[in-house]
């Protein structure tokens, strides 16, 4: 049977206990005003990542996976023992230092036509990342590699942002979706083994309801671009790319 709260929140690892417990870590202490159902989703993690977080077992729920299926797949893995009223999608590489849960469902609440929200996503350093907030085009995923000014425009790098606004891109690494707008779309589409899972689903939560960055809102990303580093990642992430731009190509 569903456990059923007000918040969920679900975080995917594979190799990256240290990280995975740090995040988990500062959720469970920050997380002050709503209860929480956290579930932890393994994908095969070939380290001692679930060793590292197993004696958190009595605060969160251990999903365990046989095989690698993908980020999409496996936060897909909670759709039917979720029954919150707002559902989280967090990074293991993800802190927090203050009660966001309770920032951005009290925002949702006030703006009931809302269906999904982006913080301000920092580096450790304090300085924000600039992820994107635009509906991702050819241009803006491939030559926003190459060209800075393109690359701008798709994250709004020069925009002044001080309210909360409507974007068309909330970063995987850290949204709030509703839990009835989460199964109605049937969680990520998995076709995306990893990349542009989350730009699918924002443009497709954004036939439900407006989807929102709060700029006030403040969360830490130990971001490591990793397909800017490994060959691997990167053809992970061109092949999402093409996927993305072929499943959407009549309207982006």
């Amino acid at each position: 049977m569903p456990n059923s709260s007000k918040i969920s929140a679900a975080i995917v690892t594979h190799n990256d206990g240290d990280k995975a417990a740090a995040a988990i870590s500062s959720i469970l202490t920050h997380c002050k005003k709503y209860p929480i159902n956290l579930y932890i989703i393994d994908n095969n993690s070939t380290d001692d990542t679930l060793e590292r977080i197993s004696y958190l077992a009595q605060a969160v729920k251990i999903i365990r996976l046989e095989k690698n299926i993908g980020f999409g797949a496996a936060h897909n893995k909670v759709l039917e023992q979720i029954d919150s009223n707002y559902h989280f999608v967090i990074n293991p590489d993800i802190t927090i230092n203050s009660d966001v849960f309770a920032d951005i469902v009290d925002f949702m609440e006030e703006n009931p036509e809302t269906v999904m929200v982006s913080p301000d996503v920092l580096n450790t350093d304090g300085t924000t990342q600039y992820l994107p907030k635009s509906v991702p085009t050819f241009k803006r995923l491939f030559l926003g590699r190459l060209s800075k000014k393109i690359r701008s425009e798709y994250v709004w790098k020069d925009k002044d942002i001080n309210t909360p606004c409507e974007i068309d891109f909330c970063s995987g690494c850290f949204f709030c979706i509703k839990t009835e707008c989460f199964k109605q779309l049937a969680g990520f589409d998995d076709r995306y083994f990893m990349y542009l899972e989350d730009a699918d689903l924002t443009l497709r939560a954004k036939k439900l309801g407006k989807t929102y960055f709060l700029p006030d809102v403040k969360v830490t990303h130990l971001w490591e671009r990793g397909s800017h580093k490994s060959l691997k990642l990167l053809t992970i992430h061109i092949v999402s790319c093409i996927k993305y731009l072929i499943k959407w190509r009549h309207k982006v």
